[in-house]
């Protein structure tokens, strides 16, 4: 079985990986990200394995309740400096695309837990 922090690592690179796909090319490679960022990963992960029947509605609510509690608030684009995020609105105000984040991360998440 893998460690959370591989399970992180693997879920941020699919994150990203679709991202790309987007046309998004800000993420950063796992060695490369901002601790905030591969901290949260490995947050949504814990979150996971300790709730495993967590839906990608509740793993984006951990992350805003996370984002809040370090700061975070809405902003138009994402800037690490003044703490603003596009997707910090709840779940259903997200565009598919973005809620396909959340769709993705707790699917390759769950796999690689087996839960």
């Amino acid at each position: 079985m893998l460690h959370e922090k591989n399970i992180a690592m693997i879920a941020h690179e699919v994150n990203r990986a679709y991202c790309a796909v987007l046309g998004d090319r800000t993420q950063k490679p796992w060695d490369e990200a901002p601790a905030w960022q591969r901290e949260s990963a490995m947050a949504g992960v814990m979150n996971i394995k300790h709730n495993p029947t967590t839906t990608p509605e509740q793993s984006h609510q951990s992350w805003l309740d996370q984002k809040s509690a370090d700061g975070w608030k809405y902003g138009p684009v994402k800037d690490e400096v003044k703490r603003e995020h596009p997707c910090f609105v709840p779940y259903s105000e997200l565009p598919e695309e973005q809620r396909m984040k959340d769709k993705l991360f707790t699917a390759v998440v769950k796999t690689l837990l087996g839960v």
